[in-house]
């Protein structure tokens, strides 16, 4: 079996940093060696994303930049996995014949053979980190059984199969030895957890066993607001170590649109889940993710979200245009929103979000805060509270004077000045590592 060089470019969301994560760790237990650039590989790895129009693109794009490198003698072979691959194998292999396999999400022990390596059951748990080394993320199910009407991934990822409470404590365990003080736990969706294998939730189960395992913080990421589990944010607010903070995906408001989407919620129930939920945790900072121009959505409609979004006071929001999947069933509706109307409508929405975030960060003003520190430069500090999540959320940015600040340790620094994304402040203390 011929052993490889490879770059592995991994594109896309963090259940697949997760997926490429494993396959690392079991490849190199085969001896095959990761590169840091193509240049320096014989063969070029992409783990594809296939969610929205813009990632399906970028996957698109860069195979065909690791084919031009085939095709120049630079490298001798490319493969493509994950969810692309997974949603258009045949058009992909029809299109671009130079790649020399593509490769599914549910096929990892296909992709290490192909690469000269072989699956190994007994590292299921060990991954080799894409992340930087004080901060992971654990996966703790896969697919989903949800049906949203814009959504692909339960075709891409099949049906919702949560990983078994023990093996998770193990992954953590190993991720922690390796000097992890941040767990963020994700799942295409964390409130179905233990559904399909106990017939509960068992999400507040495995946060308070992840607790007790003393990581600084452990943030909760991607709950679906039907089935939530809410003694988890009792959990929350009585452990110093799980971050105030929940990833909720809202997606809308609007009834009508909220019935078409197949949300399994209305309005005035999501008001009231929201209202619970900070009534228990009155500490909570929530993040949701709105679409807009979903097909049908009238300016009336529109404008109704506008409102509940600058009324409900979300501390952190994204927002996405409807994207038309053809594998989702809402492609059998006409869009009725222009491409650039949709821009337009998100470009709203972030500018009705700026004014209730910078709203939101003045509280912080005055106050001292525990602050993971990512970066330092020039007498600066750069990080993230517990209400910031990696790569998505705020930064927090601070003078260090003389104080022996290093990259992922934890500081306590008083905020004096904020702004709708950023919060300013000053190193007060370090805390032991």
């Amino acid at each position: 079996m011929t052993k490889h060089n490879v770059f592995l470019l991994s594109l896309g969301c963090s259940k697949n940093t997760v997926d490429s994560e494993r396959l690392m760790a079991q490849a190199e237990a085969s001896g095959i060696l990761f590169t840091e650039r193509a240049d320096e590989a014989d063969t070029i790895l992409i783990n594809s994303c296939g969610f929205i129009e813009d990632a399906k693109e970028e996957s698109i794009a860069e195979t065909l930049a690791a084919i031009d490198k085939k095709s120049e003698g630079k490298i001798q072979k490319v493969f493509v996995m994950g969810c692309l691959s997974e949603l258009y194998r045949q058009e992909l292999k029809e299109e671009m014949p130079e790649v020399d396999g593509f490769f599914g999400t549910r096929e990892l022990p296909e992709v290490l053979a192909a690469i000269g390596a072989s699956y190994r059951e007994e590292l299921f748990d060990h991954r080799s980190l894409l992340t930087p080394p004080y901060y992971a993320f654990l996966k703790i199910a896969e697919g989903c059984n949800r049906t949203c009407s814009f959504c692909s991934i339960p075709k891409i990822r099949g049906r919702y199969r949560s990983q078994p409470v023990d093996q998770l404590l193990r992954e953590a365990a190993l991720l922690q030895k390796t000097g992890v003080r941040e767990l963020n736990v994700i799942a295409q969706d964390i409130s179905m957890f233990g559904y399909d294998t106990e017939g509960k939730s068992m999400l507040n189960d495995l946060v308070l066993r992840l607790s007790d395992m003393a990581f600084d913080w452990i943030r909760l990421l991607y709950a679906y607001p039907v089935n939530f589990p809410l003694e988890v944010i009792e959990t929350m607010r009585d452990r110093e170590n799980i971050c105030n903070y929940l990833d909720i995906p809202l997606q809308h408001c609007n009834d009508r649109i909220l019935r078409s989407m197949n949300r399994g919620i209305n309005k005035q129930e999501t008001i009231r889940l929201l209202e619970t939920i900070r009534e228990k945790n009155p500490d909570i900072r929530l993040r949701t993710t709105m679409i807009a121009g979903y097909p049908g959505e009238t300016r009336e409609e529109f404008e109704e979200l506008l409102e509940f979004i600058e009324t409900t006071r979300f501390d952190r929001l994204g927002c996405f245009p409807y994207c038309h999947e053809e594998y989702a069933t809402s492609y059998t509706l006409e869009e009725t929103v222009t491409p650039e109307e949709k821009q337009e409508r998100v470009a709203e929405i972030m500018e009705a979000q700026e004014a209730v975030a910078m709203e939101s960060n003045r509280f912080f003003e005055g106050k001292t805060l525990k602050v993971l520190i990512e970066q330092v430069e020039d007498g600066s500090a750069f990080g993230r509270t517990e209400y910031d999540a990696p790569e998505v959320d705020n930064d927090c940015i601070l003078s260090i004077g003389e104080s022996p600040v290093t990259v992922g340790s934890f500081s306590m620094a008083t905020i004096s000045d904020s702004s709708a994304y950023e919060l300013y402040g000053k190193v007060e203390n370090i805390e032991e590592e």
